[in-house]
C-alpha cells in the first residue's frame, strides 16, 4: 500500500444499526438551513481551502488486479456478488484488489455464509452517484444476488443537495432491481468525511456534515425498503488507517469495511 505506517483495523464495535447510531448520538450534525447559511458566511474561504487542497492532494492509482472472480469451492451454493461505485469501491489508496474493499468483503461474505462467491467489481474513480448509475449501463452485465454500492463522496465534494443525491441513489437502486438483475441492493454508509486528514477546518467540518445529512436521509429511505438497506457500522478513522493522501482509506479501513459489509448481507435473507 501506498503508506508505509502500521495500523490497527479501525472500526470500533459497530458493525451493527446500534453501534452506527450511538455513533450519530455522539455527534451533532447541523440543520440543513444553519448549514447552509453557515456555507454563505465563510464561502470565500471555504472554496480557497478547496482550491488549496485540491492542488496539494496527491493522486493515487485504483487497486491493481482482476476485477471479477470467485472465492470458495465449485460445489458449494453460490452467491453472486457485485459491488460498484467511486474511488474507495476501486481500491485507491491500496496496491491489489485482494487488499480492497472488494478482496476483504469476497472472504469475509465466503467465511460468514460457506457459500461459494462469485463477484465482480464496477467502479471508477470521481464518479458520483449518478456516474456509477451511467458506469453500470454502459458495462457488461452481471446478475447478482446482491449489490454493494459505495458512493456519496463525491455527491459531497460536488455541492449535491441531500434531496439529490437520494434521488440518484433510487434511480440507481430502481435500475439494479430492474434492468440490473439485482436482488438485493446495500448501500455501505458514508464515511465519516470531517475526520479526513487531509481536509482542513472549516472545510472539514462543512463537508462532514453534509456527508452525515446525506447518509442520514439514505438510511431513512432504505428502512422503507424491503429489496434495499443501509449497512450501518461506523469508522473511527485516523491517519493511520488512511492512504498516504489523507483522503481515501488505508488497507486496515477496507479490511474493516469488508467484514462489516458481510456480516451485513449474512443477516440479510437473500433468493
Amino acid at each position: 500500500m501506498p503508506s508505509s505506517r502500521s495500523a490497527s483495523p479501525t472500526s470500533r464495535a459497530s458493525d451493527g444499526a446500534s453501534g452506527a447510531a450511538a455513533a450519530l448520538r455522539t455527534e451533532r450534525v447541523a440543520p440543513a438551513a444553519a448549514a447552509l447559511a453557515l456555507k454563505v458566511a465563510l464561502a470565500p474561504l471555504l472554496v480557497a481551502q478547496a482550491l488549496a487542497t485540491r492542488r496539494r492532494a496527491l493522486v493515487l492509482p485504483e487497486a491493481d488486479g482482476e476485477r471479477e472472480g470467485s472465492v470458495g469451492d465449485d460445489g458449494a451454493p453460490t452467491l453472486r456478488l457485485l459491488v460498484a461505485g467511486d474511488s474507495s469501491a476501486a481500491g485507491v489508496g491500496v496496491v491489489r484488489q485482494e487488499q480492497a474493499v472488494v478482496g476483504h468483503l469476497a472472504h469475509a461474505l465466503h467465511g460468514a455464509t460457506g457459500r461459494r462467491i462469485e463477484w465482480a467489481l464496477r467502479a471508477r474513480t470521481g464518479l458520483t452517484t449518478r456516474g456509477v448509475h451511467d458506469l453500470l449501463v454502459g458495462a457488461a452485465p452481471f446478475s447478482a444476488d446482491v449489490a454493494v454500492v459505495i458512493t456519496g463522496v463525491n455527491d459531497v465534494t460536488h455541492q449535491l443537495t441531500t434531496g439529490r443525491a437520494l434521488r440518484d441513489r433510487a434511480a440507481l437502486a430502481g435500475w439494479l432491481l430492474g434492468s440490473g438483475n439485482v436482488g438485493h441492493v446495500v448501500f455501505a454508509p458514508l464515511p465519516p468525511v470531517h475526520r479526513f486528514p487531509l481536509l482542513p477546518e472549516p472545510l472539514r467540518r462543512v463537508l462532514g456534515g453534509d456527508a452525515r445529512r446525506h447518509d442520514a436521509a439514505l438510511a431513512r429511505w432504505a428502512a422503507t425498503r424491503s429489496d434495499v438497506s443501509h449497512a450501518a457500522f461506523a469508522l473511527d478513522l485516523d491517519a493511520a488507517g488512511m492512504a498516504s493522501d489523507g483522503f481515501h482509506p488505508g488497507e486496515p479501513v477496507y479490511r474493516a469495511c469488508g467484514e462489516a459489509l458481510a456480516a451485513h448481507i449474512a443477516r440479510l435473507r437473500l433468493r
